[in-house]
């Protein structure tokens, strides 16, 4: 009696066989799935999303300059004191001190840059640096109001260690 050879064999003799077929069955189903994407729908939607940035960046710089009086509220000044208030607290003096060359060229008063870093600097460090929001938020706000109180602190919330008389 002649045997069949092995590569006529309709049962794999292996669940490893079994396997590699059906993930090769699935990326040959999943192939006109993925072509179907067109590269021009993607930049559409990065175009209508950067669209929608600017128009936020122009009406918050809008919002300041009515909420501010002077030049700290021209638009100019609140962009780039706000950078430079931002670089100084992450201690980037480099960058910082290039935008203040652009912020005095401007005529933009640089006694706001230093009470809006003052505020900033008196609502305490941020613990979880990579949160930019907090960061930014925090800038925001003290260069809008420099005179702001500072927020509570969180360490103030935290009951004291220590010896105590019972």
């Amino acid at each position: 009696m002649t045997t069949a050879p092995e590569y006529l064999d309709i049962m794999p003799s292996c669940p490893l066989q079994v396997l590699s077929a059906l993930c090769l069955a699935m990326l040959l189903g999943a192939a006109p799935a993925m072509a179907q994407n067109d590269p021009g729908d993607k930049a559409k939607q990065q175009a209508a999303e950067q669209a929608k940035r600017d128009a936020q960046r122009l009406n918050d710089l809008a919002e300041v300059s009515k909420q501010m009086t002077g030049p700290a509220g021209n638009p100019e000044c609140v962009w780039i004191g706000r950078r430079v208030v931002h670089r100084l607290f992450q201690d980037d003096l480099d960058t910082a001190f290039r935008h203040m060359d652009l912020y005095d060229r401007f005529g933009c008063p640089g006694g706001h840059i230093q009470a809006a870093f003052r505020c900033v600097v008196k609502q305490g460090p941020i613990i979880d640096a990579k949160a930019q929001e907090n960061i930014l938020g925090r800038v925001h706000s003290c260069w809008v109001n420099p005179a702001a109180p500072p927020a509570p602190a969180a360490a103030a919330n935290t009951p004291a260690t220590g010896t105590t008389t019972q």
